[in-house]
């Protein structure tokens, strides 16, 4: 008999190179991690209007763009340019 898996240590934060390869919008879940912030905690700042960064609203759904992630990280693109 198979177990539900329990829920394990807090996920770490994302590297830079895991942000630089993030799709061109990702989930508020997502978007938390690369502040080191939780599930919960990144739902209650975007429904407050003080996530870290620039939050779309889409229906019920949050979406953070990557260049808005890379922007206020100021992580610079391959290119050498701060986006």
């Amino acid at each position: 008999m198979s177990e539900t898996p329990k829920a394990g240590p807090k996920a770490a934060p994302l590297t830079v190179t895991e942000v630089l390869s993030l799709p061109v919008s990702v989930d508020i879940v997502t978007a938390g991690r690369c502040f080191g912030i939780g599930r919960t905690k990144s739902h209650e700042l975007a429904r407050t209007g003080e996530f870290p960064c620039d939050v779309l609203r889409l229906g019920v759904k949050y979406r953070v763009t990557r260049a808005e992630l890379l922007r206020v990280l100021g992580i610079e693109t391959a290119a050498g340019e701060r986006v």
